[in-house]
């Protein structure tokens, strides 16, 4: 018999423990019956799009072909520089298209304002007897911004007080228990169109006249746009004081808006007799001079026109 056997035949068996031994890594796709709750972990990661790597801990993997992500850095690079290039063509397309119809650097000019411009403006509006100097001011053969010199038009004023006046006319009716959204829309756009009749109107008359001035098509709808600042008044004063405050403070508006018209607009329109400080007697000169009257006192008549409905 072998040593081996005797000797274990004449020792007492020893009991034999379970050995402890790792327990194989589940595969994913396979549950572990010893977890207590589903593994999730793997399910994310597949969500994710994580690649597994080949031990199955979940780190991602190196791109299996290095020269395919070499020759896609190019590629990309080229549409992203084709793109970039296409779309800066555009733009300036875009820009010379707008400018062509809609001068947008001309009307930032118009948009240079402050509070103390807006203040002094308005003051100018209200009362234009106590104002001497009426010249525009210029810098190497171009106006000054309007934040600058009061006299210089904008347009901020006149869109303010154009969306005010709907809105002050929206409140007016509403008092009234007479609003509603087409009395409303009606009311704008018929203020829009008067604005419009006026402009054509003006340009039409300078065409007939032959008058070579620097006043442009925005610089008039910056100048007719000044008497919605009265008519606010007007509508205000009406629906705190009744009619007596309204006919009160939109005739002192009305007067204000022709004064201010005639000392503006003479200086546009009489250039040639403003510069030499006299008058110049003339067919085509009283035909200026009429022009002028005739824009300044279509003011309080559009005013009146505008507003009388509204108080009651």
């Amino acid at each position: 018999m072998h040593p081996a056997g005797l000797a274990a035949a004449g020792t007492p068996r020893q009991r034999k423990w379970p050995s402890k031994r790792r327990i194989p890594v589940s595969q994913p796709g396979m549950a572990d019956p010893h977890q207590l709750f589903d593994d999730t972990s793997s399910a994310q990661s597949r969500a994710y799009g994580t690649p597994q790597g080949p031990s199955g801990l979940g780190y991602p993997t190196a791109s299996a072909s290095p020269q395919a992500a070499f020759l896609s850095d190019p590629v990309s690079n080229m549409a992203m520089a084709y793109g970039s290039s296409l779309a800066a063509q555009g733009k300036e397309l875009v820009d010379k298209n707008i400018d062509r119809f809609i001068p947008v650097t001309k009307l930032k000019y118009y948009f240079a304002v402050d509070t103390l411009y807006v203040g002094k403006k308005l003051g100018l509006l209200f009362f234009p007897y106590l104002h001497q100097d009426w010249e525009v001011q210029y810098q190497q053969d171009m106006p000054v911004a309007p934040r600058f010199d009061v006299n210089a038009p904008d347009l901020y004023i006149p869109a303010m007080a154009f969306i005010t006046y709907i809105l002050v006319a929206g409140l007016a009716l509403g008092t009234q228990d007479r609003f509603s959204p087409d009395l409303l829309g009606l009311q704008a756009s018929s203020a829009l169109a008067w604005l419009t009749l006026e402009v054509l109107a003006i340009l039409f008359s300078l065409y007939l006249v032959t008058v070579n001035t620097d006043l442009t098509t925005i610089d008039l709808v910056a100048f007719l746009g000044y008497k919605y600042v009265g008519m606010i008044g007007g509508v205000l004063m009406g629906l705190l004081f009744g009619k007596i405050g309204y006919y009160l403070v939109l005739g002192w508006c009305c007067i204000s808006i022709f004064v201010f018209m005639i000392r503006t607009l003479r200086l546009k329109i009489l250039a040639e007799a403003a510069a030499e400080g006299v008058p110049v007697r003339g067919a085509r000169n009283q035909l200026r001079m009429y022009l002028t009257m005739a824009v300044a006192a279509a003011q309080p008549l559009l005013m009146y026109w505008l507003t009388f409905h509204l108080v009651r």
